[in-house]
């Protein structure tokens, strides 16, 4: 049988510029992990708050039907009635449902608008957050091409890449 020789030692203390290069990758890779999770969660938030929104809309939508059924209800009243005194007592019932339902109405619209002012907020963190984990990613795979190329060109535009990304995803977190 034939000997085969087999190399088992890598010489990978020579590059010592790739050693910093591959440490720089995994810092960018766990940056990435966290920048991926905020933005998956600022995903997430903006779908419960707009949902929350949608909610409290619906329930000011009812509101503002039961304000229109009572005013409806008294015009009835009054207008049908053949003795206006004794529709008198509904009539005024009739009217105070109406404006405390007008009232509700205005408190449910307000949290309504909050609601979507804060899905909105949301949506604007996760693209922020998007848009910081794509340039994360950009700086990870240019930096990962030196092992191919050994061009020192790639570690620098990909260091570039995740510091615009990482100062990104912080503008994300810090609004």
């Amino acid at each position: 049988m034939a000997e085969v020789e087999i190399h088992t030692g890598h010489e990978h203390s020579s590059d010592e510029f790739g050693r910093r290069v591959g440490v720089m990758v995994g810092i960018i890779g766990i940056i990435l992990a966290v920048v991926t999770i905020l933005a998956h969660r600022a995903h997430t938030q903006a779908v419960i708050e707009r949902t929350d929104a949608n909610d409290q809309w619906s329930y000011y939508q009812s509101k503002k039907l039961r304000q229109h059924l009572a005013e409806i209800g008294s015009s009835l009243a009054t207008g049908l009635a053949t003795d206006p005194a004794r529709v008198q007592a509904l009539v005024e019932k009739l009217s105070k449902d109406k404006d405390r339902y007008a009232h509700e109405s205005d408190e449910i619209q307000k949290k309504a608008e909050e609601k979507v002012s804060a899905s909105e907020h949301e949506e604007v963190r996760a693209v922020r957050f998007d848009i910081g984990e794509g340039l994360l990613e950009l700086g990870m795979v240019l930096s990962s091409l030196y092992f191919l190329s050994k061009n020192r060109l790639f570690p620098i535009v990909g260091s570039v890449a995740a510091a615009a990304g990482t100062v990104c995803a912080l503008t994300g977190y810090l609004v």
